[in-house]
């Protein structure tokens, strides 16, 4: 079973990387971005471009009317999450990197230096202007009141959830903490990811090139399939599960 043969493989590894994608969070209930039912399929990938948001009011409108409604911020940990946690505490992880922008991993319990959010976060929005940082929930708290593109209230600046848009630069400091972690670690497991994204990916092919096994855990085909050491095509929680519980 792919599973026992993943457990195996990871049975000696202490330094383990966890890159996890949208796929890990959709049992939180939030869906993912490519899938059949994905975020994709029901909005315009262009409202996400940075100079569509910053030249259009209406593109932000439509911005924040989709955040009041998306359930990010109300999603709780899930089995998988739980599970990832489980690992860190046993000491068998070096950290955990992460494309998702739902804080998750830091609420399932994982301390904020072992985690990496190549993509942000979206419970914190900040100024473009200024750089003032408040949280997402006061925001969309003005949206709810009738406030339909609200502004900085300190310098009358556009505000923006503090994830990366399309046409913005990954966060340099992120990702050279990420960097790290892969030359580092001594084997890396891609959980709820097509690994097509980049320069995201270029995380778990470091590790990879660095000489660790990669053991993917996705429902559907990645981009990596052709380099993982083993490769298990099920649910997320269950399977994390089983391999934590396995590890400690």
């Amino acid at each position: 079973m792919e599973t026992d043969r993943a457990i195996d493989l990871l049975a000696t590894k202490e330094s383990i990387l966890l890159f996890t994608g949208a796929g890990i969070s959709t049992e939180s209930g939030i869906p993912d971005f490519r899938g059949p039912d994905g975020v994709w399929t029901r909005v315009d990938p262009a409202d996400f471009t940075i100079e569509r948001y910053l030249a259009s009011s209406e593109t932000r409108q439509r911005s924040w009317a989709m955040r009041t409604s998306s359930g990010v911020l109300d999603a709780s940990p899930n089995e998988g999450h739980l599970a990832i946690t489980a690992l860190w505490e046993s000491g068998r992880m070096i950290g955990c990197v992460t494309q998702n922008i739902d804080g998750l991993h830091a609420a399932a319990g994982i301390p904020t230096e072992a985690v990496v959010e190549l993509h942000g976060n979206a419970r914190s929005t900040r100024c473009v202007d200024c750089r003032a940082v408040l949280t997402t929930d006061a925001v969309l708290g003005r949206i709810v009141a009738g406030e339909s593109d609200p502004q900085c209230h300190e310098c009358g600046g556009i505000l923006k959830v503090d994830v990366v848009f399309f046409g913005e630069n990954m966060p340099a400091a992120a990702m050279t903490r990420a960097m790290a972690m892969a030359s580092a670690c001594d084997a890396v497991i891609a959980v709820g990811s097509t690994l097509s994204v980049y320069p995201a990916t270029y995380v778990p092919l470091t590790a990879v090139e660095s000489g660790a096994p990669l053991v993917i855990i996705n429902q559907g085909p990645t981009d990596l399939d052709r380099l993982a050491s083993e490769r298990i095509d099920a649910p997320a929680g269950t399977t994390l599960s089983a391999i934590a519980g396995a590890l400690q």
